[in-house]
């Protein structure tokens, strides 16, 4: 792979985290609605953002198995940095621990020699 097209795939892959977090968290949010409109209008808006994820992850035609560790390190910054800002929920000590060691797992798996 060349330089542009390691940016575009990380590109991707970072647009797919954000848009599996974020259906996630809108979800989460239609679950904690007042009203059923607003419920099933964040589950309708929730699942279209998470079958956007699931399109932009497999369209692509490259070895997402190979790419899953930089994939993880992505969807878990996403999460952390949502749950963070919409929950007010601000990572932990041991989630911080715990990130470093997929942040290093990632590294590792994406490393090709």
């Amino acid at each position: 792979m060349n330089g542009k097209q390691i940016i575009t795939t990380l590109l991707v892959l970072l647009s797919a985290a954000l848009l599996e977090a974020g259906g996630d968290a809108v979800v989460r949010l239609g679950l904690r609605a007042s009203t059923t409109f607003v419920r099933a209008s964040l589950f309708l808006i929730g699942g279209l953002v998470l079958f956007t994820y699931g399109y932009v992850v497999n369209a692509p035609p490259w070895d997402f198995g190979r790419l899953l560790g930089v994939y993880v390190v992505f969807f878990f910054l996403v999460a952390q940095f949502i749950s963070w800002l919409v929950f007010d929920r601000q990572p932990t000590g041991v989630v911080i621990v715990g990130g470093c060691f997929i942040v290093a797992g990632g590294i590792i798996l994406s490393y090709n020699p």
